[in-house]
């Protein structure tokens, strides 16, 4: 089926700014909140909401296979499950309603006022219902730097890195949306000086600069998915943020890996980008520095060139950009780490939810997390206002912003913002 939604020569009668993430040519998927308090599922053109569960109800969806109430959900799970023919008629119908080319829509204010909104009408939510998240490692960059810092220089990779997409199981339950504050955790630590824990706030609050892919209903129970079928079942892409707090993840994790230094808190920029929309900006994955096992060895441009840069926002102060990474650095692709999830026989769900793991480029200015950045604090970073950091203070706000660029077609996902909170303080009854 030929992805008319992606012709880099369309252009629509909403208006959309030169340096917009979401042209035409996107067509994310997202669920929001109306001026009418009603959840619905919807898109986005430049800086206009559209919603189409009204969009449907309206008509314009005619002649292709829905049920009456596929966009009347709070999650996009029943959307997704439907499969890549589905979501590639409906961007297809979407692109071809908002052509400035088609008038039907446009040139009917009734109809426009009830499929219509501002950014500012409509608040974003959590785009999914999330039964599985499972978090990869699949940076070498980024594993060779933590290896680096905490193990032999010389032997910073374990010895299975190269061999398998390293993965582990995470809490969806604290996956939330871009604009939700998260508070400062609590948990064990060892201190420098000792043998014995203590209880106390992480004082190493960091954040991982990761992508993540929203997967499609793919296996039965004991089947495997054949990497050359992977992206079959792999929906979209959000910027993912996945908050760590190492002093607790230093203590926790041997032998059995991240726990409560991970499950406090995720986010997730609310807009899912699809596969379909970034397909011209493939490009071919790092070389295997090792032969891999036939199931994990893959054919053609399965990486993408996406840019992503990561801000931290003192209170009351500007941000400072303090990294500029790309996707298109990560050593197992989602192809490679869906076929190696489900290898052993793992279903996966519509929904469900895969972290690249932290993405770092080559150079300290494109490390993705503060561990890295900073070199485990060694290497404070000055802000804008002059105040200096080691890892996240209370009351920063950290924010990913991510888009493709080619040939002056520009596809983005928005940002994933976050405020960091004091420790969680409840309120004494009175």
């Amino acid at each position: 089926m030929p992805l008319s939604a992606n012709n880099p020569d369309r252009s629509s009668w909403l208006h959309v700014g030169k340096n917009s993430d979401f042209p035409i040519q996107n067509i994310p998927f997202g669920v929001f909140l109306t001026r009418d308090d009603i959840i619905t599922i919807g898109t986005r053109i430049g800086d206009t909401a559209i919603d189409l569960g009204a969009l449907h109800q309206l008509g314009y969806f005619e002649g292709i296979p829905l049920t009456d109430d596929i966009f009347l959900q709070d999650t996009l799970n029943d959307f997704i499950a439907d499969g890549r023919k589905t979501w590639r008629l409906v961007r297809n119908r979407i692109a071809e309603i908002f052509d400035s080319n088609n008038t039907i829509l446009k040139n009917n204010t009734k109809h426009k006022e009830i499929v219509l909104f501002r950014l500012d009408e409509i608040e974003m939510q959590l785009p999914v219902q999330i039964g599985d998240y499972t978090d990869f490692y699949s940076s070498i960059e980024h594993a060779t730097n933590v290896g680096t810092m905490f193990r032999d220089p010389n032997n910073a990779l374990l010895p299975n890195w190269l061999h398998i997409p390293v993965g582990y199981h995470g809490r969806s339950s604290s996956i939330i949306p871009s604009g939700i504050p998260i508070h400062r955790p609590q948990g064990q630590t060892i201190p420098a000086d000792s043998d014995q824990p203590v209880f106390g706030p992480s004082k190493l609050v960091d954040f991982e600069l990761e992508m993540a892919f929203i997967t499609t209903d793919a296996n039965d129970l004991g089947e495997p998915i054949p990497i050359e079928e992977a992206e079959e079942y792999i929906f979209g892409l959000v910027l993912f943020n996945d908050w760590s707090a190492r002093d607790i993840q230093k203590w926790e994790y041997v032998p059995l890996g991240p726990f409560l230094a991970k499950s406090f808190a995720s986010s997730m920029s609310p807009w899912i980008v699809t596969l379909d929309a970034l397909e011209p900006f493939r490009v071919e994955n790092p070389k295997p520095l090792k032969p891999q096992l036939p199931y994990l060895q893959q054919k053609g441009k399965k990486g993408f060139d996406i840019n992503l840069e990561v801000a931290i926002k003192p209170k009351g102060a500007k941000e400072t950009t303090v990294s500029q990474s790309n996707f298109k650095h990560m050593y197992w692709s989602m192809s490679q780490q869906l076929a190696h999830h489900t290898v052993n026989g793992c279903p996966i769900n519509s929904g469900d939810m895969m972290g690249s793991g932290t993405i770092s480029g080559p150079t300290p200015d494109s490390y993705g997390s503060m561990l890295e950045i900073t070199w485990r604090g060694e290497k404070p970073i000055k802000m804008k206002d002059g105040s200096e950091r080691k890892f996240i203070n209370d009351y920063d706000k950290v924010i990913m912003r991510g888009y493709c660029e080619k040939d002056d077609t520009r596809i983005g996902f928005g940002e994933v913002s976050t405020e960091l909170l004091p420790v969680y303080n409840p309120k004494k009854k009175k």
